[in-house]
């Protein structure tokens, strides 16, 4: 038995969730998503409880079970609580700025680099922070991940962007020679 897959799954006020084809949709204020069953697991929403369960227990259902309860109890929350992640631009002359919807960073190549977000995620400027926010925590984390990879923080200087509370261990470069 999964610990986590047992546990039924509470919808809150203003969500909506049908379950048809074989796919879970789930409707909020904040936005909408859909996660499609595999096979050998089902779902079933009853009196605002959302149950998955196993049709039966074997190698392949035992692991999916578990996590698609929690990516279905994700996405419940994130259409009533949007999620987020915040970078932070860290360098002489680097910056982040958002014009025409797309994210504008100038971050020490000769060109500035534009990454346009997917449908239901937003990205804010704030000073020398990067939010990203929207109802997939999925398309959330990956988009984040996606912005840090354009330039990582640097080991010696720690120029680049990193996630907000990420801790860079600078490296301690040459060391000076001493006169002999």
């Amino acid at each position: 038995m999964s610990k986590i897959g047992k546990n039924p799954i509470q919808i809150p006020e203003g969500v909506t969730v049908e379950i048809k084809d074989r796919k879970v949709y789930v409707k909020g204020p904040k936005g909408e998503g859909f996660i499609e069953l595999p096979v050998g697991i089902d779902a079933s929403v009853d009196n605002q409880v959302i149950s998955v369960v196993p049709k039966t227990l074997n190698n392949q259902t035992k692991p999916l079970w578990g996590t698609l309860r929690s990516l279905i109890a994700n996405m419940v929350n994130g259409v009533v609580n949007n999620f987020s992640k915040t970078l932070q631009v860290v360098g002489t002359g680097y910056r982040a700025s958002v014009s025409g919807g797309e994210l504008v960073l100038v971050v020490g190549f000769s060109h500035e680099v534009k990454i346009k977000p997917p449908e239901g995620i937003t990205i804010q400027t704030e000073d020398d922070k990067i939010i990203i926010s929207g109802a997939n925590k999925q398309l959330v984390g990956q988009i984040a991940a996606s912005i840090r990879d354009v330039r990582k923080p640097d080991v010696y200087k720690g120029k680049g962007i990193r996630y907000e509370n990420e801790v860079v261990k600078l490296k301690p470069g040459k060391a000076a020679k001493t006169a002999e």
